[in-house]
């Protein structure tokens, strides 16, 4: 069977003061999937308007519309503003509720997700307790081997109990230096020595942080592995962190050596960061 992977969670419409773009950590991530060969699905739920009907349209595009992708009758598809500082360095504006608030356990979803390697969940699409109880439930219900919980914080739409529920779910997590110093309560000025804090808490198998312009680092089976990124003129860093998720879930699907995977993770997430939005044409090389 080849590896399949859920992406689970919010896909919206990012609008940017020359456009919109769509976007949401999971879209962003299954597209890098697809990119690179790994079967990806998309759980998420779309509002039955103008906005949503686009934003299938687009899905149907690109490989990733399938019964996994619920219509709501009432709520409206999210459309998020996002402003870019001096740095480029993006802050979202995300209204509520809305369509994938209410994404709903069904016997679709239940039944490819009993055929998947992969599931990735981030704690923005649990912000309700409806999309929150689907994901919990279904991961109570099926034994899905990778379990990737990527922190992606916004605030407000987030609580430390949530953050603790579904890091206990999980057996990866991926989060940056920033969400690491909020998460991670230390007397150690040290990254590593917080990343052996939080796994000793939650026992997870492998715990990802990433360092924007200066790489990443990883523990993975009791060994830190790091990375110093690769220098490149940023355009925004809208999906960098996404693409730098694909590609370690990708490697750890295919079982690659953890240096190998780290690098070039570092390697599609600088290129993403170099080029307009979360989704550019595919990296050359």
């Amino acid at each position: 069977m080849s590896n399949q992977v859920l992406c689970f969670g919010e896909v919206l419409w990012d609008t940017f003061e020359d456009g919109k773009q769509v976007g949401g950590a999971p879209l962003n991530v299954a597209r890098q999937l697809l990119q690179q060969g790994v079967p990806a699905y998309l759980v998420t739920r779309l509002g039955n308007d103008a906005s949503g009907k686009k934003l299938l349209a687009n899905l149907t595009e690109h490989q990733l519309s399938s019964p996994l992708v619920q219509i709501d009758k009432s709520l409206p598809t999210c459309e998020v503003t996002v402003q870019l500082d001096e740095r480029q360095q993006a802050t979202y504006i995300i209204p509520k509720p809305v369509s994938w608030d209410n994404i709903k356990l069904k016997d679709d979803l239940i039944e490819r997700a009993k055929k998947a390697s992969a599931i990735i969940f981030g704690s923005l699409a649990c912000r309700e307790q409806t999309t929150r109880a689907t994901l919990l439930n279904l991961l109570s219900e099926v034994n899905i081997p990778l379990r990737v919980f990527d922190v992606n914080l916004r605030h407000p739409h987030y609580t430390p109990d949530t953050i603790e529920t579904l890091a206990a779910m999980a057996n990866v997590i991926k989060m940056n230096e920033e969400e690491a110093n909020l998460l991670i309560r230390s007397k150690s000025t040290s990254l590593n020595d917080k990343i052996l804090e939080f796994q000793k808490k939650y026992h997870i198998q492998t715990i990802c942080v990433t360092r924007g312009e200066d790489g990443a680092v990883i523990w993975h089976n009791d060994q830190f592995y790091e990375h110093p990124g690769f220098k490149v003129k940023v355009v925004d860093t809208v999906g960098a962190g996404d693409a730098f998720l694909a590609t370690l879930v990708a490697g750890l699907l295919m079982k690659l050596p953890i240096n190998l995977i780290l690098e070039k993770a570092c390697k599609v997430g600088s290129y993403v960061a170099s080029q307009r939005g979360a989704n550019p044409a595919p990296m050359k090389g």
